[in-house]
């Protein structure tokens, strides 16, 4: 397994930023890339796998495990009551609440099982183990994200070949299996150490890592890999959207906040004016919040108001620069 895992990994990001381009121009630097198959169809997802797997390069697949848990339909319907007016200031009509989405579990599964993905990484959950093993039957390595030592006892039943180890400190969704009582505590290297008490599988860390001296750091401390997500949002390759680059380089955007206003699970953003308004009320009820949101999300992003978007991002946002990807893994691991 660790053959596999360079010193640096380049994390997946949902929603657009980690594509074919950004995980090959990362393996052709000496990193590896994940794609992330969340939110998309296995139609996208599958075009995604051909173009990175005909570049030829090492890389990397995560998959959203389902949310077991019904969200309250009356805590969802009253949120959708209080967003109806960003719904009138951005001209878009909110859905009618899901009850259950599985994001195309099984569907994307089965693609990395056909494609025999060389690494494929889950969020949100432990996966169960009959699928580890139908992954690993078919050559893959399997990943599972957890955010403590618990959720990591939990994991190593299901069979992994290693953990990625999430601190709080992390852009993007916390894969939390207890998001209503998820506190972003620790650092990464506090985790680290947390996580390696349990178990001898390698663990890749995540989060705040935003410098050579972090990664080298958290090598020397026992991780397998360190993970970087948010320092490849301005990368030149990341299909990151044209007003979350702006915001980032605004220096309008001065801190994060981990929050469930845009999708009802825990997760890090930069703070905006729809993070302060709702993330007091926002319920635990992930993914029926992120479709409830996703039209007023889709309107700001083309208008590039960054005041209603989801811009995700680890606490060392601040040293993420624009240029090739190749360049930010040396800044990273020189």
């Amino acid at each position: 397994m660790t053959e596999l895992l360079p010193p640096l990994v380049v994390a997946p990001m949902a929603g657009g930023p980690s594509n074919p381009a950004l995980v090959t121009a990362a393996a052709r630097a000496g990193s590896v890339g994940f794609l992330a198959a969340g939110y998309q169809t296995p139609e996208a997802v599958e075009d995604q796998v051909r173009a990175t797997r005909a570049a030829g390069v090492p890389y990397g697949l995560n998959i959203f495990v389902p949310t077991p848990a019904e969200p309250d339909p009356a805590r969802v319907e009253a949120y959708r009551r209080l967003l109806l007016p960003e719904a009138q200031r951005y001209g878009v009509d909110l859905p009618a609440p899901r009850r259950h989405d599985d994001d195309h579990f099984a569907a994307k599964v089965d693609l990395a099982v056909a494609y025999a993905v060389p690494l494929v990484s889950f969020a949100f959950g432990v996966p169960p183990a009959g699928v580890v093993r139908a992954l690993r039957g078919a050559g893959c390595h399997v990943l599972i994200t957890v955010t403590s030592a618990d959720e990591a006892r939990r994991a190593v039943a299901a069979g992994p070949d290693a953990l990625v180890a999430q601190a709080g400190t992390a852009g993007g969704h916390a894969s939390t299996t207890d998001p209503s009582g998820y506190r972003p505590r620790g650092k990464a290297r506090d985790l680290l150490a947390a996580v390696r008490s349990v178990t001898d599988l390698p663990v890749v860390v995540a989060g705040g890592t935003s410098a050579a001296e972090d990664v080298a750091g958290l090598r020397a401390a026992g991780a397998a890999a360190v993970q970087s997500g948010t320092a490849f949002l301005l990368a030149d390759e990341a299909g990151t959207r044209p007003a979350q680059r702006a915001a980032m380089l605004s220096g309008d955007f001065r801190r994060t906040v981990v929050t469930r206003a845009f999708t009802g699970h825990p997760a890090r953003a930069l703070a905006n004016r729809f993070t302060d308004a709702y993330s007091a009320a926002a319920p635990v009820a992930y993914p029926a919040v992120h479709h409830l949101t996703a039209p007023i999300r889709a309107a700001a992003a083309r208008l590039g108001d960054a005041e209603a978007l989801n811009l995700w991002a680890g606490t060392g946002f601040a040293s993420a620069a624009p240029g090739p990807a190749a360049d930010i893994v040396a800044r990273l691991t020189g």
